[in-house]
């Protein structure tokens, strides 16, 4: 009975080890974490357009990240093809960008075929003033007839360029339908609209019957003093969320009731967590520990965010004030999926399934409520600890439902 004892004592004490002092920078983590992402990579977004068209900008609006942060992060993938991963270490999104177009003896054809074997949406991207467009047109024309099948943003930038002096943007947002055409009689700038009207009629049709969308956009900086800044961004998400089944939305968008900043920025971050744990959760062998590891890792992002530390101390604050039920309930996932994951056959296949949905969960909810948790500390409140268990579960309960969490698990 003694034995026993020790030994379910020394069970729970390495347990309680793993998620109150994980290793969150080993080489083992670092390593998982790169294996999950590349099992089931997040969607991709290729952005096809000349140096300077705005694709940083496009980036930069639908991310939220700072164009420096943007331009440091992109990553070579071919000789002129480049990834930017959104986040950068677990990843809800990644963009993939073929530069050169249009430059004198580049020749685009392996860039391209690259980037057409990740894609998962493929998004043009021209100036409206720059008329100059040719080898854009023609890598989209041949593009669509490999595949006609699908669908195609051309999104049209930096409008104010064809403002009369001292112009300002129409509105409400004139271009509605899909089509870039001002919906009735728009004080949109003559200029502005013979120049989209004028790319429009050079792409001429293309092949195939897949949706075709031109969405304008003017995408500036504070200091540009446009207003508003990210005018068209509206328009460009809903034409992303109509041509594609990607939940970018879902991915990079907090839920609108957030209304704190600081959780409307971890949002992505928990999201690409949330993905990683699903395929790190469905490894058929990997080791125990680097799952509460990922999510303390991400609790550390978490409060970076915030401008706090996440600490020994912290981490058992916020596991104590989830309390003893979370921890009885979290360890018992984590023993069983182990259990199951061991049984030959079946074991490989239910426990990854169990694993991934599970783990991906309880990071998604971990996040959520870490989320709470920081925003009190931060505004120096008392934290209600009913309060984190319930913002836990619900977010658990949400996070067993997530369509990307579903995808990854299944692959």
């Amino acid at each position: 009975m003694n034995n026993v004892r020790t030994q379910k004592r020394w069970t729970w004490n390495r347990f309680r080890k793993m998620i109150i002092e994980p290793r969150v920078d080993s080489a083992e983590l670092k390593a998982a974490l790169r294996q999950a992402v590349s099992r089931q990579p997040p969607p991709v977004l290729w952005l096809i357009g000349k140096t300077q068209s705005g694709k940083t900008s496009i980036i930069r609006a639908l991310t939220g990240s700072d164009s420096a942060e943007i331009g440091t992060g992109f990553k070579p993938c071919t000789r002129s093809a480049r990834f930017y991963d959104y986040p950068p270490e677990a990843p809800a999104v990644r963009f993939l960008d073929t530069r050169g177009l249009g430059e004198v003896a580049y020749d685009p054809a392996e860039d391209i075929h690259y980037c057409e074997s990740q894609a998962h949406l493929a998004v043009a991207v021209m100036k409206a003033t720059d008329m100059r467009q040719e080898a854009v047109f023609e890598a989209i024309r041949a593009l669509r007839r490999r595949h006609p099948d699908w669908p195609l943003l051309v999104v049209q930038t930096c409008l104010h360029e064809a403002y009369p002096v001292g112009g300002e943007h129409p509105l409400p947002y004139p271009f509605g339908s899909g089509d870039g055409e001002a919906a009735g009689k728009q004080n949109v700038p003559t200029d502005l609209s013979r120049a989209l009207r004028e790319q429009r009629s050079r792409l001429g049709k293309l092949a195939g019957t897949a949706h075709v969308l031109w969405v304008p956009v003017d995408l500036t900086l504070a200091e540009d003093d446009f207003n508003p800044p990210d005018y068209g961004l509206e328009a460009l998400w809903a034409a992303i969320e109509s041509v594609s089944s990607l939940g970018l939305q879902s991915l990079l968008r907090a839920d609108p009731e957030l209304r704190d900043a600081y959780s409307r920025a971890a949002h992505p971050h928990i999201m690409g967590y949330t993905a990683a744990a699903a395929g790190l959760g469905a490894l058929p062998v990997v080791d125990l520990a680097l799952v509460p590891a990922l999510q303390i890792k991400l609790l550390h992002t978490l409060a970076s965010l915030y401008k706090l530390t996440w600490n020994t101390r912290t981490s058992s604050e916020f596991f104590s004030l989830l309390g003893t039920g979370f921890m009885a309930a979290y360890g018992l996932r984590w023993a069983g999926r182990g259990a199951i994951k061991l049984i030959p056959g079946w074991g490989q296949t239910a426990g990854a399934l169990w694993g991934a949905t599970s783990s991906a969960a309880v990071t998604y909810a971990l996040g959520k409520s870490a989320c709470y948790y920081l925003n009190k500390k931060s505004d120096g409140i008392a934290v209600d600890a009913q309060a984190l268990r319930d913002v836990y579960a619900s977010a658990f309960a949400r996070g067993r439902s997530l369509p990307m969490v579903n995808k990854r698990s299944q692959s």
